[in-house]
């Protein structure tokens, strides 16, 4: 066992830096063509920050886990809201945009309100994942259509954009190499969270809903932190939103193409309704004075603390 935990780790480096020349390519180059930060954070990066979700998952269902598939996003979605969106805000209070409020945190709440009901009849079969992919086509045209709207950010000054136009070619390398640092990783963490489980006795989707759901969100932790830290607080929300979006609509949607995902009966009485109640009480967490105050943040890493917890103690 001591084997499989040391792939494990090593998978979550190489997953994490994955992820992190991901997020930093297709930041640098959605910069290049002036794209407003809302905008790069809802869509460039939640896109990034979800392959980690989306391979793990994918492997996962490949190799008969479901569990961990179904754990890997439920964990995922509950560790956006109250880890980094909790943690993000502890290091500098975000302000929300009120579009955001009006559009697409509604649109999050909705979709998971979706999930819950797909998954009552205990699995996610092809009419599901239609739906899902469907949501998503929609969802991404519409921020085409936004962006298109909205224009160029005029914030972005034109030398940085010159600057980062020259860098293209760097930029889709970037993209390449992380893409393949996400697929080795991913399948590394799969295969040695599987063996770990059946090991010691714990079930694949406690794994999958703490270490592998905990893993698979730091590159979304990175971009979160880093964007809060360099006061473009934009960024950092709109990760969190974006990725729990296309985490559904994307992951959960493209999984069950290749097979029928069990949905344990367990996530529906407790993980289910906690990602409901997380997603539901960002909304009035951002509403008021239109900000995330270190006060909700601590407020938000608490619930997830003891969420966890209460994880543990089942």
């Amino acid at each position: 066992m001591a084997v499989s935990v040391l792939v494990f780790f090593v998978g979550l480096v190489v997953l994490y830096y994955g992820a992190d020349f991901l997020v930093d390519g297709s930041s640098r180059l959605a910069l290049s063509f002036g794209v407003r930060p809302l905008i790069i954070g809802m869509t460039i990066v939640s896109f990034a920050t979800s392959m980690p979700e989306l391979m793990v998952s994918l492997l996962a269902v490949g190799k008969g886990s479901s569990a961990i598939a179904v754990g890997n996003i439920v964990g995922s979605n509950i560790a956006n809201i109250g880890l980094i969106l909790g943690v993000s805000a502890l290091v500098l209070p975000l302000k929300v945009p009120r579009g955001l409020l009006r559009r697409e945190l509604p649109f999050m709440v909705g979709i998971t309100v979706v999930l819950y009901v797909m998954c009552l009849d205990g699995q996610l079969g092809l009419t599901d994942a239609a739906i899902l992919l469907i949501l998503l086509v929609f969802f991404i045209l519409y921020c085409i259509r936004y962006a298109r709207n909205t224009g160029a950010d005029p914030d972005t000054p034109e030398h940085v954009v010159a600057t980062e136009q020259g860098h293209r070619g760097r930029d889709v390398l970037y993209i390449v190499g992380g893409i393949i640092g996400l697929g080795l990783g991913a399948n590394w963490m799969v295969s040695s969270a599987v063996t770990i489980a059946r090991s010691i006795g714990l079930s694949e989707l406690f794994i999958g809903m703490t270490i592998v759901a905990l893993g698979t969100s730091l590159p979304e932790l990175a971009a979160s932190l880093m964007s809060a830290a360099k006061g473009q607080m934009d960024i950092s929300i709109g990760n969190v939103i974006g990725s729990n979006i296309f985490n559904i609509l994307f992951v959960l949607g493209l999984c069950p193409l290749f097979q029928p995902i069990a949905v344990d009966p367990s996530v529906l009485r407790f993980e289910l309704p906690i990602v409901l109640l997380f997603s539901f009480a960002l909304i009035p967490l951002c509403w008021y004075r239109f900000e995330v105050t270190r006060l909700k943040g601590a407020v938000l890493l608490l619930s997830y603390v003891t969420f966890i917890t209460l994880l543990i103690l089942r």
